[in-house]
């Protein structure tokens, strides 16, 4: 079993963007952190638990491991589950949720499986189980071994707690930055987004930039645990102090809809002093005052066979644009296709890996500086 001091902690990754959340962990000062199948590993006490809810603008979930034992039948598995500390992780006031996976195993029922656990921490711990319990108990049962984790978010880890106005299709808050840092951007140069739409680039790079942390407003599922400490967290969650920038961040959309919500959005997220957003077109575009630096866009992909061919002129003049007017920015463009990429007619570095964003399968076309 785990020590309370000494837990593995795994940061589920985006499909696809599990590199800039490993470089991500390291810079944050995680200790042994590795890359595993579905994401990070790491290792630390429960306050690194919750400073990686906190901090890490990439994980999707913060998943804390509590123990495992091997397991052949159903009867081992409630005699081992009967067994394990389940008051050192969990509080018998809190309802429980439980869910369980299995592959390769003899034990292949999950839902039997599954109700074993609910009735050890039922009857050992005198927790309710609840289908919508705030607290979730993993068991993961792989080749006859069986691995007991807690989701320690609660809410995915995207909803950053001070986002209310959302445009359709938008992109994650997580797989945003991690646009961001893949795009080299760590908060010092200023960034454009033209096809801005509820603003989450704009508003993620300008949190970077003054040093916000992204869990800052929201509740976490760790604070239902039996080792949760509101003082301690009350003070890791206050030692963070905003930095200063005069950088300014900038989105445009020939929305207005999409420009109100922005507006909103950055409001709740107290970036609004450093964020502008403008309703124009993508070929009114102009680079503002000051340095260059980063142009980020995710323009539409069609998901219809014919789209395609109909984006691409679109893409075209955004690429006219911005090799015309934007000399020393370097550009971003995710997007499903190197055909749509190519349309702008950019010098574009090598695509990055295939990104699942909600099923939809894209990839991170960059540029150097433009000459």
């Amino acid at each position: 079993m785990n020590s309370n001091d000494d837990l593995e902690i795994f940061l589920i990754a985006t499909p696809g963007l599990d590199a800039p959340l490993f470089a991500e962990a390291v810079e944050r000062g995680f200790t042994r952190v590795q890359k595993v199948a579905g994401g990070i590993v790491c290792r630390g006490d429960w306050p690194e638990v919750w400073r990686a809810n906190l901090e890490l603008r990439g994980a999707n979930k913060v998943l804390v491991r509590l123990g495992s034992f091997p397991a052949v039948h159903l009867a081992q598995l409630d005699k081992r589950a009967r067994k394990f500390p389940w008051a050192d992780f969990l509080r018998a006031d809190i309802p429980i949720k439980v869910e369980a996976t299995s592959r390769k195993s003899r034990i292949y029922h999950a839902g039997a499986a599954r109700q074993r656990i609910e009735r050890a921490i039922s009857e050992t711990l005198g927790a309710p189980i609840s289908s919508d319990g705030p607290v979730r108990v993993l068991l993961r049962i792989e080749k006859d071994m069986c691995t007991l984790s807690v989701d320690s978010s609660g809410e995915t880890l995207h909803k950053r707690g001070h986002k209310p106005a959302v445009a359709k299709a938008p992109m994650r808050e997580t797989m945003a930055a991690m646009f961001l840092r893949e795009c080299g951007f760590d908060g010092s140069e200023p960034v454009l987004d033209p096809m801005c739409g509820s603003g989450t680039f704009v508003i993620e790079a300008a949190e970077i930039a003054l040093g916000l942390k992204p869990g800052r407003s929201r509740k976490f599922a760790f604070e239902a645990l039996a080792r949760f400490d509101p003082d301690a967290w009350a003070e890791l969650r206050d030692q963070a102090r905003p930095c200063e920038t005069d950088l300014k961040f900038y989105g445009s959309d020939r929305n207005e809809g999409a420009i109100e919500a922005s507006l909103s959005n950055a409001r709740h997220a107290n970036v609004d002093h450093i964020t502008k957003f403008q309703h124009r077109a993508v070929s009114d575009i102009k680079p503002p005052e000051g340095p260059a630096g980063l142009v980020i866009v995710n323009p539409p992909y069609g998901a219809r066979i014919g789209d395609e061919k109909r984006l691409r002129s679109l893409y075209g003049s955004l690429g006219k644009v911005l090799s015309s007017r934007f000399k020393g920015w370097r550009v971003g463009i995710i997007t499903t296709t190197p055909g749509l990429a190519r349309a702008t007619r950019l010098p574009l570095l090598s695509p990055g890996p295939i990104v699942d964003h909600g099923g939809t399968k894209v990839r991170l076309f960059r540029t150097d500086p433009l000459g």
